[in-house]
């Protein structure tokens, strides 16, 4: 797997695609492994290397679930999947996530958010519906080049994707039910844990 994930990393080099960063990597899997997820939602394959990364450290048994709106990149992504032991319990889906989610179906213990920056709120109120008692919610590039929690002025083409994002982090900071950290490494996580309702108490 490790040849594999090498060949993805250089692949989005190569063309520029974002993939999760080295310095947010490690938090991201710290978060996998401890929980350990069964049932996943990924909104945002691209070449499919954080799925890759998901499946690698959840549960024995997890099924995947990912939405990727570039037809080219999801077939992409299913070419590199393919490869892996993996394969059979990913179902890539290619459709806008802002759409297809509220005909989506089911349990999901994690949710992977990282797509359109500007829509993350958006995609937490479709998600909710779908959230097991203690479903972790992680959301990437949350602090985007520092200018979500900076007190410098974005530059005017950012301001729309800094303001959401900042909306974003103010919904999950005060959504009842749920804790949520933000951790500066990478580009920004923010880790939202569901709390069982026997636990608020």
């Amino acid at each position: 797997m490790e040849q594999l994930l090498q060949e993805m990393e250089d692949y989005a080099v190569q063309q520029h695609i974002p993939i999760i960063n080295v310095r947010g990597r490690e938090m991201f899997l710290h978060v996998v492994r401890e929980c350990r997820p069964h049932h996943v939602l990924e909104i945002g394959t691209a070449i499919g290397y954080s799925t890759l990364l998901i499946a690698m450290n959840a549960a024995a048994n997890v099924h995947i679930t990912t939405f990727e709106l570039d037809e080219a990149r999801a077939q992409i992504a299913e070419s590199y999947l393919q490869r892996s032991a993996y394969a059979q319990c990913i179902d890539i889906r290619i459709g806008n996530a802002g759409e297809e989610l509220c005909k989506l179906a089911g349990s999901f213990d994690f949710v992977f958010i990282d797509a359109a920056k500007g829509q993350y709120v958006d995609y937490f109120h479709k998600i909710l519906p779908l959230l097991s008692n203690n479903a972790v919610v992680l959301a990437d590039n949350v602090l985007f080049r520092g200018y979500v929690l900076g007190d410098g002025k974005p530059p005017r083409r950012y301001r729309t994707i800094v303001k959401r994002l900042r909306e974003y982090i103010e919904l999950v900071g005060h959504m009842p039910g749920f804790v949520t950290d933000i951790y500066e490494n990478g580009d920004g996580l923010a880790v939202s844990r569901r709390i069982e309702h026997d636990k608020q108490a």
